[in-house]
């Protein structure tokens, strides 16, 4: 066993224990460090045991056991913790060396740490780390960024440990500078909340309007992965629908309660969107659909308050599963698109020059919304890197033409029947919005300027020009400079 580390993590929950097997494996020496020793003991006399693992009782000792530069990536939940522990870490590292945060971190949390660090010439990096606790030990996707001196000494381990595109890409690459890895690992999670959503409901519309058993609806959801929907999500749902609890027999799928968790960065994503001025509808009402369903207590009280239509059955069963399919992946161009945009948003705002279809590539293994789906967005971006948005692009406003016509069967049907559809819908909603060459908006601008002076422009003049209109009296139009957008 060497006697200095390549690499230390920091930080011994299931996620950095399974980093640190995954490094260890692919050949590297690593040092590790948990708050409480009696977990770093556990670990290595446990799972660790026989490895190339350094344990260290004090950040002293971690740093100690460290090649030059130091790479310590610390594993630890999000917030203050990582402040409190870079802030341990600090007396004992030396100019060169680099701190990488692989948690779910806040990407404006992020450029704060790069920015002090950067002065203390300690190089910052956050990295995206998506895959859940498998990917972790077997070949996560991994989102660096941050300081780009800091990718030369970490890159041969990164793309070593990440996971392989079919092709056998690693799916790891530098994303860009400050809070850029973080933010792009955000996003993904913030799609993965809509592909959930979306699969969700879809599941939900066959089950209630159609009368195929568990079963048969797995198998319909295993032949669905087998077209453009392929994907890891579709894989494990297909898996879930199969599984049947030991003790009753039941379907374990209809013994869990109807109400989902999260942890905030779907959130995060749909807080982002609104700073930014970007409709990243689709994703925002897959974070509001968890939300309704924590309120079970309510919904359970307004089901015998609310009345609703009679359900009725679907004629064409098989007829009407296609539609779901087809809608569900009109449903899910309309959601990425909607992501991508918000990256595009994003990069123009914070200078970070994202590469939008190398960002696809590292979403192909490994990650939880892993899909065939995205070679074709990276060729979208390959023949036009300044796509302004994903349904622009000739295969998908192709793909979009020949299943909107599902999609807004399926919202109908949903609407008709009493099922809500929020994702289903809102991505209807997206699509005719952005395909829509007057929207009922200059109503809106002219109610502003009606009661707050907010002014407006017109359509016979240049932009940039805005005009005020006495609305409740003389109805008088004057110009004025005054910038509406306040």
């Amino acid at each position: 066993m060497k006697n200095k580390a390549d690499i230390a993590v920091a930080g011994l929950a299931v996620m950095g224990e399974n980093l640190v097997l995954n490094m260890e494996s692919k050949g590297f020496t690593v040092a590790v460090y948990n708050r409480t020793y009696a977990r770093t003991e556990a670990f290595a006399n446990g799972r660790g045991k026989g490895k190339n693992i350094l344990p260290a009782s004090t950040v002293a000792e971690l740093c100690d056991r460290l090649e030059r530069p130091r790479r310590i990536m610390l594993m630890v939940k999000a917030g203050a913790p990582v402040d409190e522990l870079i802030g341990q870490l600090l007396p004992h590292l030396e100019q060169g060396d680099i701190l990488i945060d692989g948690g779910n971190s806040f990407f404006k949390d992020t450029m704060r740490r790069a920015s002090e660090l950067g002065k203390k010439e300690i190089l910052y990096v956050g990295a995206g780390v998506s895959g859940g606790e498998e990917g972790a030990l077997h070949g996560p996707s991994l989102m660096p960024g941050g300081d780009i001196r800091a990718w030369e000494p970490i890159r041969t381990i990164f793309r070593t440990i990440s996971a392989k595109a079919p092709d056998g890409t690693p799916c790891c690459d530098w994303i860009g500078p400050d809070g850029s890895g973080h933010f792009v690992k955000m996003l993904h999670n913030g799609i993965e909340y809509s592909d959930m959503q979306m699969i969700a409901e879809a599941w939900n519309l066959l089950r209630h309007l159609c009368s195929f058993p568990p079963e048969a609806l797995a198998d319909l959801f295993e032949a669905w992965n087998r077209t453009e929907l392929e994907s890891y999500l579709m894989e494990i749902t297909s898996a879930i629908l199969r599984k049947k609890d030991p003790g009753t027999g039941a379907y374990v799928l209809d013994l869990i309660l109807d109400s989902a968790g999260q942890k905030g960065t779907g959130k995060w994503t749909a807080e982002c969107a609104l700073d930014l001025g970007m409709p990243a509808a689709t994703i925002a009402e897959a974070v509001f659909a968890r939300c309704l369903s924590a309120l079970r207590e309510e919904r359970l009280a307004a089901s015998k308050i609310l009345p609703g239509p009679a359900v009725p059955k679907a004629q064409d069963e098989k007829g009407f599963a296609e539609s779901v399919r087809r809608a569900l992946y009109a449903a899910k161009i309309c959601a990425y698109a909607q992501g991508f945009q918000l990256l595009r948003a994003a990069s123009r705002e914070y200078n970070w020059n994202l590469n939008y279809g190398d960002i696809a590539l590292m979403w192909r293994g490994g990650c939880i919304i892993r899909a065939k789906f995205l070679d074709d967005i990276k060729r979208a971006f390959a023949a036009n890197g300044d796509l302004a948005n994903l349904m622009f692009d000739p295969f998908f406003a192709d793909a979009l033409a020949k299943a909107q016509e599902s999609l807004r069967k399926v919202v109908a049907s949903a609407a008709m029947s009493e099922i809500a559809v929020p994702a289903f819908s809102s991505a209807l909603a997206y699509y005719d919005a952005s395909r829509s060459g007057r929207l009922p908006a200059n109503l809106i601008q002219a109610m502003r300027d009606c009661f707050g002076a907010h002014t407006y422009e017109r359509v016979d003049r240049k932009r940039g020009e805005f005009f005020h209109t006495d609305w409740m009296d003389s109805g008088s139009v004057s110009a004025t400079s005054t910038n509406y957008n306040r």
